[in-house]
């Protein structure tokens, strides 16, 4: 079942990314804290993707520690958790907003953004409506030049933090200095595209140009092609297709079916290879996979 997490760099703040059923267990089994899930992001309104949601959000309301979630999705996702909730008398103590991204249909429209991060979003060919998401860690200040401040006879302390954001600071000596003239040039962010269920479409391609990483189902084999027409999914070589055209940086394998099955003629070592033939830095997904997000991402098992 479909959940992804997305730990933010030093903030305490967990973004989920779809919530298939089982995913309060998985997140228990994890070294992640529920407490600290602030947005939720579905893609879509099948089962697979959402049937954890109602679950989640009832446990977050009964440990008492949720400051608040924001959730992203179809507007059915309104009607869905009111009617669940409802019916099973389940009150949820702490603010839960629901923004429709039907609302904001152009292709790569920005639907939440903060000091730090922006997060867009855009249509995929799906058998209902379907969206994928893109996560931008905003530029970061260039790498501020200690010794320089040193050698002018600057104080240490909040005034090198002044500085390095690019302010001009006055001292008590009268003496007036730009930040500007201190740091390196700005520093590129990290983005991440999370990218399922869909037909290989060039709106995946667009929202994700340049990423830093991509996590594409794949739920069929190529030789499947026939199989994920009809049921508007992608292949494992569409989705390596999307990463080489976008010019991503990582290509994450995920939603595989389960006619792949360890032990079946075709395995997901199959789907792996066929991928990897078209986009070379490509890896499986797999439970509790953790990958830390960089300009040439590494992978590690938590």
């Amino acid at each position: 079942m479909s959940s992804l997490a997305l730990r933010l760099p030093q903030r305490s703040e967990l973004w989920l990314f779809d919530c298939g059923e089982g995913t309060q267990h998985q997140l228990l089994r994890s070294n992640l804290r529920s407490s600290q899930l602030k947005k939720i992001f579905i893609t879509h309104m099948h089962g697979d993707h959402i049937y954890g949601l109602p679950g989640l959000l009832a446990s977050l309301g009964l440990s008492g520690n949720s400051l608040g979630v924001q959730l992203y999705g179809p507007s059915p996702l309104r009607n869905f958790l009111d009617g669940i909730l409802r019916s099973s008398s389940t009150r949820i103590a702490y603010s839960l907003q629901i923004h429709s991204v039907e609302k904001e249909p152009i292709q790569n429209k920005v639907i939440f953004e903060d000091d730090e991060f922006i997060v867009s979003c855009a249509p995929l060919i799906h058998r209902i409506p379907a969206y994928a998401f893109r996560v931008d860690q905003k530029a970061k200040p260039g790498r501020f030049n200690i010794d320089k401040a040193k050698a002018l006879g600057i104080p240490p302390g909040p005034i090198y933090a002044q500085l390095q954001k690019g302010e001009i600071v006055k001292l008590e000596d009268g003496r007036i200095f730009n930040g500007k003239d201190f740091c390196g040039p700005k520093r590129p962010g990290l983005s991440f595209v999370y990218c399922t269920d869909t037909i290989f479409t060039e709106s995946a391609i667009k929202l994700a140009k340049g990423a830093d990483l991509l996590i594409h189902e794949a739920t069929f084999s190529h030789e499947d092609s026939d199989l994920a027409f009809q049921r508007q999914h992608s292949t494992s070589t569409m989705a390596a297709q999307i990463a080489s055209e976008a010019k991503v940086g990582q290509l994450v394998l995920t939603h595989l079916s389960p006619r792949y099955a360890p032990g079946n003629r075709i395995s997901p070592n199959d789907l792996l290879c066929e991928a990897k033939a078209i986009f070379p830095n490509t890896l499986l997904a797999k439970d509790f996979l953790q990958i830390d997000i960089k300009k040439h991402a590494t992978v590690r098992d938590t």
